[in-house]
This record gives structure tokens, C-alpha cells and sequence, in this order.
């Protein structure tokens, strides 16, 4: 990846461990609320679901679009860090 937001490089410096779901790269405050009402309140819970997609991003970014209210660029943003993070560290 040529360049890293500070954002991304945060996130993927660590292991996700308890981080709120605002952590991720992507995630506006808007759309942490609407995550949050659905349950994915954690970055690992929004992991997870991005693993049962078998890691398509085309898939996780027209769920997080259409179930969550994520914009365009804030499905492609989200995706892509959750991608970034599962290279790092699975």
C-alpha cells in the first residue's frame, strides 16, 4: 500500500484486542452509532463479520453499505483496513 493514513497506520500497529469500532480506519462517527445499534459495537466484532465474508471486500462493503448506512468511501476505507490488519496479523 503506497500510503497509509495515520488512522490505518494506528490501527494496524497493534493487536485489535477491546478497541472501540470507531477505531477502524473508515468509520465515521456517524457510522460507529449505526454499527453500534446493530451490535457491532467492537473492532473485532466487525472483523469477524468481515472473516465470515471470507474476506471479500466487495461483499463487506455492500453489507456495511446497505445494512449500516456507510457511504462509499467509507466502505471501501473500512474494508481495506480490516484486510491490511488480517495480513498483519493471521
Amino acid at each position: 500500500m503506497d500510503h497509509m493514513s495515520p488512522r490505518l497506520r494506528t490501527f494496524l500497529s497493534e493487536p485489535i484486542g477491546e478497541k472501540d469500532v470507531s477505531w477502524v480506519d473508515g468509520i465515521s462517527r456517524e457510522l460507529a452509532i449505526n454499527l453500534v445499534t446493530k451490535g457491532f459495537n467492537k473492532a473485532y466484532i466487525l472483523l469477524g463479520q468481515f472473516l465470515l465474508m471470507h474476506k471479500n471486500e466487495a461483499e463487506f462493503q455492500r453489507w456495511i453499505i446497505c445494512c449500516c448506512g456507510a457511504t462509499e468511501w467509507e466502505a471501501q476505507q473500512s474494508s481495506n483496513c480490516l484486510k491490511e490488519w488480517c495480513a498483519c496479523f493471521l
